[in-house]
């Protein structure tokens, strides 16, 4: 049985911070859009920013430990309510939490104007903040399964201290060292989380048989993630040529790549919370194979293979999550508006720009760059402006959260 507040207090509480994916979510894509446009902005000489470092630290930071860490921290936090029947985090020390990776984005934004150590102090509390809050209803029930997802968000904090810590020593390598080794863990999340439900949603969504995971494969897919990731964050790949990366960067692709063939994309063309999904699934072979690619032969740069990762997986895995899992916890059926489907189509058309468009004809990257964003945009403003009124008014069926 569920355990939670009193009905009558709940229907007192601002509907917003009621569960979690309601602030982190809607702020997210937000912030998401607006960094994305300020960014365009910087790349088209129409605007200076005073953000802490400089606009290329703070786009790659930001993409990742701004927006990316908001929605992981939102999905997680609003999940270990069904993990544990335990009442998720809400109300002030949501609103506390929300505050903390509010002002992280702020005092970012704005870092040239305040001593380094304020915006550092500030955005390296929210992971910590968010991992506490995640793994005290876990530990109260024993809950083993889902238990790993702690020490994962500590390596997350650990990679963005990182990109700070370079940062400020002048020690490049070491900033490339946090921002890379973010992208292969969010990697490894997406695959884990992935692997869990979009066989489940698969089936379920198209009225056919699940298909039963084979354990070897995903011990394997699973396994040469986690391996890619120790070697970098130990930098213990750099003792490896680049024939030997490459044919660990290729058998992670190829296995993922089986994994997500079993799956059956084809049966979920009509459902675009199903393809949707799929396809971001699919551009994790995809970007791991262009990492394979450039330590095979240098013919693909990391920019390109990190955007696959980024802009392909991550940016159509979220939007598509966004739009169900906001159903789904506030009580209305998993049936989003069709504009919506435009929004999906997006990120896929903004991802095949930034990755493969870009990469053909470089004497027009800016154009490319110009394109893939502006439809980024859209996208996420799209899920803004539908999905306002379902985040910030209270569910549908009457229940808490």
């Amino acid at each position: 049985m569920l355990q939670i507040t009193d009905l009558k207090v709940e229907e007192k509480m601002w509907p917003l911070l009621r569960q979690a994916f309601r602030p982190m979510f809607l702020l997210g894509a937000t912030f998401s859009a607006v960094a994305m446009m300020l960014w365009l902005w910087v790349l088209s000489g129409t605007v200076q920013l005073p953000v802490f470092a400089d606009v290329m630290f703070w786009h790659s930071h930001e993409m990742i430990f701004g927006f990316v860490a908001a929605i992981i921290v939102g999905f997680l936090l609003t999940a270990v309510q069904n993990w544990t029947g335990l009442r998720a985090t809400h109300g002030r020390s949501l609103g506390m939490l929300t505050a903390v990776w509010l002002l992280g984005r702020i005092s970012l934004l704005f870092g040239a104007y305040l001593p380094p150590i304020v915006p550092i102090t500030l955005d390296l509390l929210f992971l910590p903040l968010a991992t506490i809050l995640l793994a005290m209803p876990l530990i109260a029930v024993k809950q083993q399964r889902n238990l790993f997802f702690v020490p994962v968000l500590l390596l997350l904090t650990l990679c963005n201290a990182l990109m700070y810590y370079g940062r400020m020593t002048g020690r490049f390598d070491l900033q490339q060292v946090g921002s890379q080794n973010a992208v292969i863990l969010i990697t490894l999340l997406m695959a884990i989380v992935g692997g869990r439900v979009l066989p489940m949603f698969t089936a379920n969504g198209t009225m056919t048989e699940k298909v039963q995971p084979i354990v070897w494969l995903d011990r394997l897919s699973l396994g040469s993630l986690w391996l890619i990731f120790a070697l970098q964050i130990t930098q213990l790949s750099s003792w490896l040529n680049g024939t030997a990366l490459a044919i660990l960067y290729g058998v992670a692709a190829l296995l993922l790549a089986v994994r997500c063939a079993r799956w059956k994309i084809w049966t979920t063309l009509r459902v675009p919370l199903l393809w949707s999904f799929h396809v971001a699934y699919w551009f994790l072979p995809i970007g791991l194979a262009l990492f394979a690619w450039h330590h095979a032969t240098g013919e693909v740069s990391v920019s390109t293979a990190i955007h696959a990762l980024t802009v392909g997986a991550m940016g159509n895995m979220i939007l598509s999550m966004l739009a169900r899992v906001s159903l789904g916890h506030s009580g209305r059926p998993l049936q989003p508006k069709k504009i919506m489907s435009l929004a999906f189509l997006l990120v896929i058309l903004a991802a095949v720009l930034r990755v493969f468009v870009a990469w053909f004809w470089p004497e027009a990257t800016y154009q490319w760059y110009l394109f893939a964003g502006s439809a980024w945009i859209v996208a996420y403003l799209i899920y803004v402006v539908v999905y306002l009124p379902i985040l910030t008014l209270p569910r549908a069926d009457g229940r808490p959260g």
